[in-house]
């Protein structure tokens, strides 16, 4: 992908309704330069699809963290079903190292993720943890509202 690219993608991860004609506008090309272009991201694959951005996930949760899980044994695939069920994860990463899996959760204060928290840690098969608060995030690529 070229910058003329990268742009295109970056405003349509904002409004993917965006007409051409607009997304023209914006980067100073033609609509038929736009309209190429997005096919043959389309074609190539380096645009999977499109989305809707529901309200309630683009609220952010004004209290957010990232928790590192240690797992003992074969229990990964077991956890993570456990922990799909917890409406504070919104994401779940597997990884190497020290850590086994890497999870983003969010909740409404201080409390509230303490309580999760503490709930996570009674899981069979979590054997250590560790929590970081997320401050402020001065860059992110999701859309935003």
């Amino acid at each position: 992908m070229d910058s003329l690219d990268q742009r295109l993608v970056t405003l349509l991860r904002h409004d993917a309704r965006r007409s051409i004609s607009d997304l023209a506008v914006e980067l100073g090309v033609s609509r038929a330069t736009v309209r190429s272009r997005i096919e043959r991201l389309q074609r190539t694959g380096e645009i999977l699809g499109y989305t809707v951005i529901l309200k309630a996930d683009a609220v952010e949760l004004p209290v957010r963290g990232i928790m590192l899980i240690q797992i003992e044994g074969h229990a990964t695939a077991r956890i993570i079903r456990a922990l799909g069920g917890f409406p504070e994860v919104s994401t779940i990463h597997t990884t190497n190292g020290r850590w086994d899996l890497i999870m983003e959760l969010g909740a409404t204060s201080l409390s509230d993720l303490d309580a999760v928290l503490g709930r996570i840690r009674q899981i069979p098969g979590i054997t250590n943890s560790e929590t970081n608060l997320l401050l402020a995030t001065p860059r992110s690529t999701r859309a935003r509202l």
